[in-house]
């Protein structure tokens, strides 16, 4: 520090103070803020944007408790042999499996779908569904079935004349998670114990009395009856929007994982990037689907439905024609309204420059648009389907406007020729390209792999790891040598 600056305890906020962000801009401190403040909060002043968020004195407490509890389990992680992390994710899927113990976590959940849907909030996502339950148990079953790669048998041996080094895979640390309303997520994420990670869980407050009861009758009991130290998997259990920030400008945490909408995830992502974590988000979403006109109507009619079953970040958002031909526009229309009849709804087709001609119906809203940068809008439906459609005179235009407007996630080719699929597959700059329905983009669907989230390149492309982030993926490299020869020297 040079010499006669001056530091201090941050007692109150003054409206109309500046405060500098990003190195050459400041912004306004506003009356509501200023009169917020209390001895013992804190201000994150976020460096990308400018903006401003108060952590409660009692909220950063709580989080502060909370990572400590984590980064102790951490450290008694390094002496816990794995079956017992096995013991633990067979107990915690037979837990979610018993009728007995599932009652109260039901109960819990149906109350909080209810209270989000007098708020007018969407439920889809937050209802713990028959499927939801059976994909969390499969899920705890594959980390079950799963041994540890590289943690004890080296991944590598470098060998020389009279000594060696092993190259063994080795755990990150403590790994910090905010989602929205995902209960499925407590599931996923407890799959970094399969490496030696511990976790901490904010999940949102629509959410939250689930994720309570999730670890009251499941998760903790699992843990105990594991022998696993306690605090390996933690809850923050607030309600407060800013303890997702607290959390990320955490250094103790190793890795920063967000799920959730996109600006709120951009938001978390800058907290933890400028506070020295790795992150990992996954916010934006919507797959785009590029159809040739030499494909049969059957093929598209199939894919289109298959991709508009529910609304998840692999949904189709986007479907790109390419040139001319009125059986795929009717096949199209058709896919669409046979995925809106089969929800019970309507469906919201935006035709951006009249790309195709077609009147609203029962189960089809037709909205015309004139300005294609609505191409880069992720429709956010939650029971009724609603995508964008474009055309294009050839797959180059298609290309360029796949890398112009989408959030570089997902592309489906639906085309005839191998070249036309290839040259998609070399043009877009996308993780995911499949040939069909867009839906198939998920690591325990393809990969058998239970995901702790999807990530898109639109902030650029991931060093050294898929796209598609699991529990046995989250860990670093440790190097052991061994030199029996006392005489080694350099």
């Amino acid at each position: 520090m040079k010499d006669g600056a001056r530091t201090g305890e941050l007692t109150e906020l003054v409206a109309g103070t500046r405060i500098p962000f990003g190195g050459s801009r400041w912004v306004e401190i506003d009356a509501d803020t200023a009169s917020r403040f209390r001895p013992g909060d804190r201000l994150i002043v976020i460096q990308e944007d400018g903006s401003l968020v108060r952590v409660p004195r009692s909220v950063a407490a709580t989080v502060d408790e909370t990572v400590s509890r984590a980064r102790t389990a951490f450290e008694a992680m390094g002496f816990i042999e794995q079956d017992r992390v096995t013991h633990f994710f067979d107990h915690f899927a037979g837990l979610l499996a018993n009728d007995e113990t599932f009652t109260p976590i039901a109960a819990a959940n149906e109350a909080d779908v209810e209270r989000a849907r007098s708020s007018g909030r969407a439920t889809g996502r937050l209802a713990l569904s028959a499927r939801m339950r059976a994909d969390m148990i499969e899920a705890l079953e594959l980390w079950r079935e799963m041994a540890p790669s590289g943690a004890v048998t080296p991944i590598e041996t470098v060998r020389h004349d009279k000594w060696s080094v092993d190259v063994l895979k080795a755990p990150l640390g403590v790994v910090g998670f905010v989602f929205e309303g995902r209960p499925n997520v407590f599931a996923d994420a407890t799959g970094v114990l399969r490496g030696g990670n511990v976790a901490v869980m904010r999940i949102g407050s629509d959410a939250l009395g689930t994720a309570k009861a999730i670890m009251e009758h499941a998760l903790r009991p699992a843990l105990v009856s594991a022998g696993l130290p306690v605090g390996c998997v933690e809850l923050v259990e607030e309600a407060e929007r800013s303890a997702g920030h607290a959390l990320f400008s955490d250094r103790r945490l190793a890795l920063a994982v967000a799920r959730g909408s996109g600006p709120a995830v951009a938001q978390l992502g800058a907290v933890a990037r400028q506070s020295g974590i790795a992150v990992s988000l996954h916010g934006t979403g919507g797959a785009w689907m590029l159809i040739d006109e030499g494909v049969s109507s059957e093929r598209v009619r199939g894919c289109i439905e298959a991709s508009l079953d529910r609304k998840v970040c692999n949904t189709v958002n986007v479907v790109v024609l390419i040139g001319r031909s009125s059986e795929i526009d009717e096949a199209v229309t058709e896919g669409v309204s046979l995925a809106a009849r089969r929800l019970g709804v309507t469906a919201r087709l935006h035709v951006v420059d009249r790309a195709i001609d077609v009147i609203s119906t029962e189960s089809l809203d037709v909205v015309h648009e004139d300005d294609s940068s609505i191409l880069a809008t992720e429709w956010e439906w939650d029971a009724s389907p609603e995508l964008s459609i474009v055309r294009v005179r050839d797959v180059d235009e298609a290309i360029a406007l796949f890398n112009a407007h989408s959030p570089r996630f997902i592309v489906s080719a639906i085309v005839e020729s191998p070249e036309t699929e290839d040259r998609i597959y070399r043009g877009c700059d996308a993780p995911f390209v499949g040939d069909g329905f867009t839906r198939w983009v998920d690591g325990q669907y393809a990969l058998r792999r239970p995901e702790l989230g999807l990530s898109n390149w639109e902030s650029g492309r991931l060093f050294a790891r898929g796209s598609i982030l699991s529990g046995d993926g989250v860990h670093t490299v440790r190097y052991r040598a061994h030199t029996p020869d006392p005489t080694q020297r350099r």
